[in-house]
């Protein structure tokens, strides 16, 4: 008698089904693109172009020769944490105690996906602003919780509202994700726009995740505020911030929670169980950072300066609409009115015809539809050469 094998599923059935449901990153096909291609200028990858300054990382190197291979506290060491809080006292005023209302985590990266692990259960609705980084919808979803965007346009140069946040809100809503200065525009929010979304947050008895890794990297006369330290915000906001913009560190994987100590204890219980600990070197990195970096982060901002005034200035002269950004380290023009292609087609025939990368707004969110990220966190010469290959192709492609 012939027994049939078992019906077997296919593999991928396996997999979660809201993992499966998730996207792959709309920067990686762009990234495989640029590996197979020779003469390209980059300005996709949103990462400083300085190496880490050297004391920093002779700190580490130090620490590893001293035998320092061990694990730390889960917390992270303690000499780090209190470095950070004075640092956020100092700047911002706001006074965090190192034992109980601070963590050290994986880059910024993994105190996003903690806090929402930590504070989100099954339908929980987090309101957050479109464009931006391309983990927060993700990990709203993996916690369990459901990601509802609010689109930010031109008209607002980027800046997400408090009437545009009040109109998301249901019974549903938990939580408000922001993340300014603003990764792929550039956009920051000021103290009275900051003051405006706290009263909604008030209003509606909401948590705060504010993601500021770039709270360093502002210019003009634009100041930054940490959200945490306006009125009555520091007991509903979770401030995720790092080292890895503003000290040229983002291979070393340092960030940190700030959050109130009843918040805290379930997000070092997500950060303990799925970590441990960040690595021992890159913490002893850290504390050189915070002891004797801030010439370094001076000197690096002040050159990401200049190469933003020019990029600005040269694509708007292109004939590309750019607004000014005021954070961070990207330009976000907009390229659709100017040539009559997508965002999507700009950035394949930029890249295929001149050799330059840039990435789609849409890889953002919908509603970077019509614009591309433009990173000028490259040398000043290779910007000033890939602006004059963009010039050319939009010149030749004008509608």
């Amino acid at each position: 008698m012939t027994t049939q094998p078992p019906t077997r599923r296919p593999i991928v059935d396996f997999l979660n089904d809201t993992v499966r449901a998730i996207p792959p990153s709309g920067i990686r096909r762009f990234f495989d693109m640029l590996a197979e291609m020779d003469d390209v200028i980059s300005l996709t990858i949103g990462e400083p172009d300085f190496t880490t300054p050297e004391p920093i990382t002779r700190a580490a190197i130090e620490s590893l020769e001293a035998g320092e291979t061990h694990y730390t506290a889960n917390g992270g060491m303690i000499e780090l944490r209190e470095l950070i809080a004075a640092n956020l006292r100092d700047r911002y005023g706001v006074s965090y105690d190192a034992r109980s209302e601070l963590v050290i985590t994986v880059g910024a990266s993994e105190g996003v996906d903690a806090s929402l692990r930590a504070t989100l259960n099954a339908g929980d609705e987090v309101i957050y602003h479109e464009p931006c980084f391309v983990a927060y919808a993700p990990c709203i979803e993996l916690a369990g919780g459901r990601a509802v965007p609010v689109s930010t346009t031109d008209a607002t140069d980027f800046r997400v509202t408090a009437d545009m946040i009040r109109a998301a809100v249901t019974p549903r809503t938990k939580g408000i994700f922001l993340g300014y200065p603003n990764n792929p525009t550039g956009a920051a929010l000021d103290r009275p726009e900051l003051e405006a979304i706290a009263a909604v947050a008030e209003e509606h008895d909401l948590l705060v995740y504010s993601d500021e890794i770039y709270d360093r990297l502002v210019y003009g006369d634009h100041e930054h505020t940490a959200f945490s330290s306006l009125p009555r915000m520091r007991e509903r906001t979770i401030l995720l911030g790092g080292f890895s913009k503003s000290y040229a560190m983002t291979g070393w994987r340092i960030g940190y929670v700030a959050a109130p100590a009843e918040l805290m204890d379930g997000i070092a219980k997500i950060h303990q169980y799925g970590i441990m600990c960040a690595p021992t070197s890159a913490q002893y990195a850290g504390i050189e950072a915070l002891r004797s970096g801030e010439p370094h982060v001076q000197g690096m901002r002040a050159e990401y300066d200049r190469r933003r005034r020019y990029m600005t200035d040269r694509f708007n002269q292109i004939g590309l609409h750019c607004f000014e950004p005021m954070g961070a380290f990207y330009c976000f023009p907009q390229v659709s009115e100017a040539t009559g292609m997508d965002e999507t087609k700009f950035a394949e025939r930029l890249l295929e015809e001149e050799r330059v990368g840039v990435v789609p707004g849409t890889a953002f969110g919908a509603s970077g539809a019509g614009h591309v990220r433009v990173c000028y966190a490259t040398a000043y010469e290779q910007i000033v050469e890939a602006m004059d290959r963009i010039e050319r192709f939009v010149a030749r492609h004008r509608a």
